[in-house]
């Protein structure tokens, strides 16, 4: 008997997803169905493919190899899925998306929220991280990236480009002398965005003289989520380095000011990265292009710094 051209699929579905259940959550079929087919398809090649246990799912050596054929299958049967769906009307169906905690109040939510309002059939997953995801394996249909570099690997479409600004609280400066120059930082409460770092580093930019200075430290409090550091800047702990798409409010108020304007950081771009050069389903084509009209609303400092472009 000839495999069934599905089950590679299927069994694909359930390595990237880790579990059979989770897999037939994602393809919308029973948990006894995945399991049937999983046990078919080794049937029919003759060939154990998982080692099956309490806690997690193992691959044998040749299941190792059948999974790289099977991933190229399912990869194959989803664009020609596409495609088709590319030529309804009617836009529909489910957007997987993966972001960095910093950017999740106040620019991921809005935009996803305003997409739905415009497509309101498309359901969408957020997985919120700080590492970095593997999109094809973890089924990662769009990942948010915040960076300053290029990666060629990956088309990535560009929609805002920003520095990190260095603040404090007026109630700090009210109690400690405002910095001129980078090395007067040594002398008061500095604030990082790290774990378990015991040195950080800042490089800073003179915007007039274009000279630069590096700035190495032991951070009097260090967190690794930036609204976190945002409370601790508010409460007037110290003086510290925070993304101006994380809780920009903070700023237009006055309840943080700039310390050093002369003296900047490098600039970083937030981007949608789609892995590699598959099919980009008609869902995440759309999403990206809202995402690039909506994304400097929300922000309209920072549009034009850097025209946002398509690269590959």
């Amino acid at each position: 008997m000839e495999p069934d051209l599905n089950d590679p699929a299927i069994f694909a579905e359930v390595i990237a997803a880790k579990s059979f259940s989770e897999a037939a959550r994602r393809l919308h079929i029973p948990t006894s169905t995945i399991s049937r087919r999983i046990a078919d398809l080794e049937l029919q090649l003759g060939v154990s493919l998982i080692i099956r246990t309490t806690r997690q799912l193992r691959l044998t050596e040749v299941g190792s190899e059948v999974l790289e054929f099977a991933r190229q299958g399912a990869e194959l049967r989803e664009s020609v899925g596409n495609i088709a769906a590319s030529h309804t009307d009617k836009l529909s169906g489910t957007l997987r998306i993966s972001a960095p905690p910093s950017i999740s109040d106040s620019f991921l939510a809005p935009l996803v929220g305003a997409f739905q309002n415009s497509y309101p059939d498309v359901r969408i997953q957020i997985f919120i991280t700080d590492r970095i995801v593997d999109p094809i394996s973890e089924g990662i249909d769009l990942a948010f990236v915040v960076r300053n570099r290029h990666d060629p690997s990956h088309s990535v479409l560009e929609l805002l480009t920003y520095r990190h600004i260095l603040v404090a609280s007026p109630s700090y400066f009210a109690k400690h002398s405002r910095p001129k120059t980078p090395r007067d930082l040594r002398s008061h409460r500095l604030l990082a965005f790290s774990f378990w770092r015991p040195q950080n580093v800042w490089n800073f930019t003179n915007v007039r003289l274009k000279i630069k200075e590096r700035v190495a430290f032991q951070p009097y409090l260090s967190i690794n989520e930036y609204s976190g550091l945002a409370s601790a800047l508010l409460a007037g702990t110290g003086i510290g380095e925070l993304p101006p798409i994380v809780q920009p409010e903070l700023l237009r108020s006055g309840k943080l000011v700039e310390a050093m304007p002369e003296w900047q950081f490098t600039l970083y771009t937030l981007s949608i990265v789609h892995v590699g050069n598959r099919f980009v389903p008609k869902i995440a084509r759309i999403f990206k292009d809202f995402a690039l009209e909506f994304s400097p609303t929300l922000f309209p400092k920072f549009r034009g710094k850097r025209p946002p472009v398509e690269t590959k």
